[in-house]
């Protein structure tokens, strides 16, 4: 048996596993297990909670002077995957929870880095750390650098951007009503990333604000995707031709967020985290 905790940032939910002592290895058919929806926990990724200067990986170890604690995320296929931006506040809200963490700021460390944690009214501000267009000749010179075709649909443009995790962007072109999509499958892209990526589907809904739906590499479908909701603001502000520091509003099935540039081509996500159970569960 294993204790564990669930919780979730804009329904996008979690179970995270501790591992202080950094004795237990998560086998990606565990992971599956505790996230599976009918016959286990059920959760879009897992998060093993260890100390970072005992992780397994020496980029992670390296990061220990500036965060104690590792975020060990896994998507709900078993796959690890570099960080979350809604899992950041989850666990952050776990580590002040259990006397992990102390203090208005805090770094965590991730396989993308230090994120660094404010406390803010009614949740936590994440540094997600740099950001860049991963064809930037490209996305100036035609607005997009991939096509993206959801299930049913036909092939719509998209800009990839990394945020330590991959993206593709799509804003939806007039007649395609979000609602309407069908992201029961991954949609497909050409050219076909080698390890994947996360899509947006984004509509405007005024300035500084936009509503979108994400399909998660290695999930499916989610309420809510914090690095998503921040390349989905970061892609259309670039659209918009006005580059500025505003921060942007993203409405996601699960709740809101708030996406905010930050100088030196970084971005800051804040919304809510909420621990909803604590139990054990047999792995």
């Amino acid at each position: 048996m294993t204790r564990f905790t669930k919780g979730h940032g804009t329904e996008n939910d979690f179970v995270l596993v501790p591992d202080l002592e950094g004795s237990l290895e998560l086998t990606p058919a565990q992971v599956q297990r505790i996230a599976d929806r009918h016959a286990g926990l059920g959760a879009d990724g897992v998060i093993r909670v260890v100390r970072t200067a005992l992780s397994t990986d020496e980029s992670v170890r390296a990061q220990s002077r500036e965060a104690e604690w590792f975020m060990d995320y896994r998507n709900a296929d078993g796959s690890p995957a570099e960080m979350c931006g809604n899992g950041t506040r989850v666990f952050a809200e776990y580590l002040r929870r259990e006397g992990l963490a102390f203090g208005s700021t805090f770094g965590i460390a991730t396989r993308a880095g230090v994120k660094t944690v404010r406390v803010i009214d009614g949740g936590y501000a994440v540094d997600l750390g740099p950001w860049r267009l991963a064809d930037e000749q490209g996305a100036r010179r035609d607005g997009f650098d991939v096509m993206v075709k959801p299930r049913h649909g036909k092939p719509v443009p998209a800009l990839t951007l990394d945020l330590g995790n991959p993206h593709a962007v799509v804003m939806l072109p007039e007649g395609i009503a979000l609602e309407n999509l069908d992201l029961g499958e991954a949609p497909e892209l050409h050219p076909e990333p080698a390890d994947g990526s996360n899509v947006e589907f984004v509509r405007a809904v005024g300035p500084g604000h936009i509503a979108m739906r994400v399909h998660e590499r290695g999930v499916g479908e989610t309420r809510s995707c914090g690095t998503g909701a921040a390349a989905a603001a970061l892609a259309t502000r670039f659209w918009s031709g006005v580059e500025d520091l505003s921060p942007w509003t993203v409405d996601v099935p699960g709740g809101r967020l708030t996406v905010t540039p930050l100088p030196g081509q970084r971005v800051e996500l804040a919304g809510p985290a909420v621990l909803v159970a604590d139990g054990d569960f047999p792995l």
